[in-house]
């Protein structure tokens, strides 16, 4: 079972068809339960698809259909993240604070039976990121 955190351009690689990638492939067809991703990821998936939309990377409408796509797969919104380790992580590690906000996700311990990351089934503890740059643990 691969356990990680999913990234909007691994989404992105699933997604989109010049972008295709058998890894994006296999990684979501390996999500066994509820993963948790930084509320910033559904921006991000939005982002590209509307990009991709703009340049006729993609027909016009795919981009809806696309996030409909993704909204299928069990992926579970874990917040905007705690400031201050996101912070920190951006700063120690030299990341954009977007990045730092997966990392940290993909590091933070499960804390509680509220917190999402808690029903992660598998994605949890012990979590990697999945995506350029990715920060293995």
């Amino acid at each position: 079972m691969s356990v990680f955190v999913l990234d909007a351009s691994t989404a992105a690689a699933w997604l989109l068809p010049e972008e295709h990638s058998e890894t994006a492939e296999q990684l979501i067809a390996s999500i066994s339960g509820q993963c948790p991703v930084p509320g910033l990821f559904w921006h991000e998936a939005r982002s590209i698809l509307v990009t991709a939309e703009r340049r006729q990377r993609i027909a016009a409408g795919q981009a809806l259909t696309a996030m409909t796509r993704l909204r299928r797969l069990p992926l579970e919104d874990a917040g905007a993240g705690q400031d201050g380790s996101v912070i920190e992580l951006a700063t120690v590690q030299g990341l954009s604070a977007y990045d730092a906000a997966y990392l940290e996700l993909a590091i933070a311990p499960i804390t509680s039976v509220g917190d999402p990351r808690s029903k992660a089934g598998g994605c949890s503890a012990g979590r990697e990121s999945a995506g350029p740059g990715a920060v293995r643990q």
